[in-house]
């Protein structure tokens, strides 16, 4: 497979390592990107998967909730300062409370919902008139609960929606605004794929030193087994340190309360929309060459 300028961009964004490191790896895995980046994470070049926390796109998050429900909703533009206008802050502003008013799920069925006397699909096209950029309303996201139910909105560019059985809505919203500094994948261990757990411990063994690979197996397996249990940590929001009292874990602050998250969802503007860098592109080509 011929190692093209964009496989190597696309690699150094997800992995952090250097153009000459991600071409090497690419050719040394036939081309295949996931293979390229777990080759990488094994000779401990890869700084951090950075691929599915991108933000590439402009636009604003905009929410709105009553008791025991809660919507955030995308709404994007072609630039940041059309996010900030006016006019387009008003129409996200009236497209969540529409969305939260109308139970849609989705953005397609929230075309049709009415707001302001038009539907939204309608607004959209009058506000492209008004401030000469595309707009679309990209995504939705809500939790309808007999539990409680929070968001939290972090300068228009990420918005959480939380649903806590037990504790309070003060609890609630901390775990929110966690979950919009931290962004964990998943909720509890139990619900990290037993693939990623097997994955891990397959990168901790390539990693380990051929003194240690030797050592018995029972002690091997507490070794990696650690190692991975740090990495579970890492990427699930029981078990990251609380960013409202790091004194704590997450999970040690919702035992005191006799809460459990049930479930959470975290949107960021632009998040998997690619936005092309044209110097950066150029400065890919140009390693491509050498």
């Amino acid at each position: 497979m011929e190692i093209t300028a964009s496989l190597v961009k696309e690699l150094r964004e997800r992995s952090g390592a250097g153009m000459m490191e991600c071409k090497k790896a690419l050719a040394e895995n036939a081309g295949d990107i996931d293979a390229a980046m777990e080759f990488l994470r094994k000779t401990g070049l890869a700084k951090a998967d950075k691929k599915a926390g991108r933000v590439a796109a402009e636009g604003r998050i905009a929410m709105a909730s009553a008791p025991g429900k809660a919507v955030l909703v995308e709404i994007n533009s072609e630039t940041d300062f059309v996010a900030k206008d006016e006019n387009f802050m008003a129409f996200t502003n009236a497209v969540a409370q529409t969305a939260l008013d109308s139970g849609a799920a989705d953005a397609e069925a929230l075309k049709s919902a009415r707001v302001g006397g038009a539907t939204v699909e309608e607004a959209r096209a009058a506000l492209i008139a008004k401030v000469g950029e595309n707009v679309q309303v990209r995504r939705v996201a809500r939790i309808d609960s007999a539990n409680t139910v929070a968001g939290y909105i972090h300068g228009g560019r990420i918005g959480v929606l939380v649903e806590l059985k037990g504790g309070d809505m003060e609890l609630a919203k901390g775990i929110a605004m966690h979950v919009a500094a931290m962004n964990p994948p998943y909720n509890k261990a139990a619900d990290v794929p037993a693939d990623f757990i097997a994955k891990e411990k397959e990168i901790e063994l390539a990693k380990m030193t051929d003194k240690d690979r030797a050592k018995p197996a029972e002690i091997l397996e507490k070794i990696i087994g650690g190692k991975v249990n740090k990495i579970v940590n890492e990427v699930t929001l029981y078990g990251q340190p609380y960013v409202v009292n790091s004194d704590l874990t997450v999970e040690a602050a919702l035992k005191a309360a006799k809460a459990e998250v049930v479930r959470f969802v975290r949107l960021a503007v632009g998040e998997g929309i690619e936005k092309v860098v044209e110097d950066y592109a150029a400065e890919v080509a140009k390693a491509m060459q050498v």
